[in-house]
């Protein structure tokens, strides 16, 4: 495993100050934003895949560095009702498919998408209960008639050009968690995979460690994003975890992300890199920060600490049992 970081937390630098940073700090692997929802700050692919003497640099920035790209990302909403926000971001997707075949890097990760509850929606529509009725006939239609179609084609795309999708499972999306990521990938093909967040599996009560197991198993863990959760004990005991209220809000909400480490302890992220290690998982370790309570500079150095902590413990258990 290689400990990197999502660049779109350096966002507001060059991408060539972004890599210094990230060398700086002594990781091995980045993953570079390309549109959707992270923007593309440091890579455009329309320019690239146009420009071949842009792409040269673009590469030769990390080459410099001794830097891999462990993915590029494209975290969107495909399946959206409306139709300018779907057709941008399946764009943004293909392109970012033909420019990872270009450059030689296997994975893309996006969200699956939501959309609506018919025909004639406006907005996407997430299901979150069996009843009244009306809930699992909406979720019958979402998948028969836009999730299998979209991403049945989508799959096909991907072999063509030697790419996999990394799908994240994220709440408010139609995958969400392992049982809808391996429905996915079981209907519409094994170019579909999944970019494991424990941080979007953690407010929903879900147990990373017992999560990543059953993805080893069906060989479907292609990507991995450093990020943590803190629960809010009195304001879970009083209200549940479905909290609508902005990440503003850290005082009154339920949950909220923090920094890794700063949700649940390095004992904690040493058992999920263990769990990596017992399926085989040899990729990123791509840190992401959304932690409202601490700068970037600061969640970012944080994460690094006790990651290596934990990467470091996990050599020598290898070496141990070697």
């Amino acid at each position: 495993m290689k400990l990197g970081v999502f660049a779109v937390l350096f966002g507001d630098k060059s991408l060539e100050e972004a890599l210094d940073k990230v060398a700086e700090a002594g990781l091995e692997t980045v993953e570079i934003g390309t549109g959707g929802y992270p923007g593309n700050a440091h890579c455009n692919p329309d320019e690239l895949l146009a420009d071949e003497g842009k792409l040269s640099a673009f590469k030769e920035a990390f080459e410099q560095r001794n830097l891999e790209i462990s993915a590029l990302s494209c975290h969107g909403n495909p399946l959206h009702p409306n139709k300018a926000i779907s057709e941008q971001h399946h764009k943004q997707f293909e392109k970012t498919v033909l420019l990872a075949e270009k450059i030689g890097v296997n994975t893309v990760i996006t969200f699956s998408g939501c959309p609506g509850e018919s025909e004639h929606s406006k907005y996407p529509v997430w299901v979150t209960a069996a009843w009244p009725d009306d809930h699992p006939e909406v979720l019958e239609w979402q998948w028969q008639e836009r999730v299998i179609p979209y991403w049945k084609k989508q799959n096909d795309f991907l072999a063509e050009h030697g790419v996999r999708v990394a799908i994240e499972p994220h709440p408010g999306f139609v995958v969400y968690n392992n049982e809808t990521a391996l429905k996915l990938r079981e209907v519409c093909g094994n170019q579909i995979g999944v970019n494991f967040d424990p941080s979007h599996l953690y407010w929903q009560q879900m147990d990373p460690v017992v999560s990543i197991k059953e993805l080893g198993k069906h060989k479907a863990l292609y990507h991995f994003h450093a990020k943590d959760t803190g629960m809010d004990e009195q304001n879970t005991k009083a209200n549940g975890v479905l909290d609508t209220k902005p990440y503003s809000d850290e005082l009154n909400r339920a949950w909220i992300f923090r920094t890794v480490g700063y949700g649940h302890g390095e004992e904690e992220w040493k058992r999920i890199i263990s769990a990596l290690q017992l399926i085989g998982y040899e990729g990123a370790i791509s840190i992401e920060h959304e932690d409202s309570l601490m700068s970037v500079e600061e969640g970012f150095h944080k994460a690094v600490e006790v990651l290596k902590n934990a990467l470091i413990k996990e050599k020598v258990g290898e070496m141990w049992w070697a």
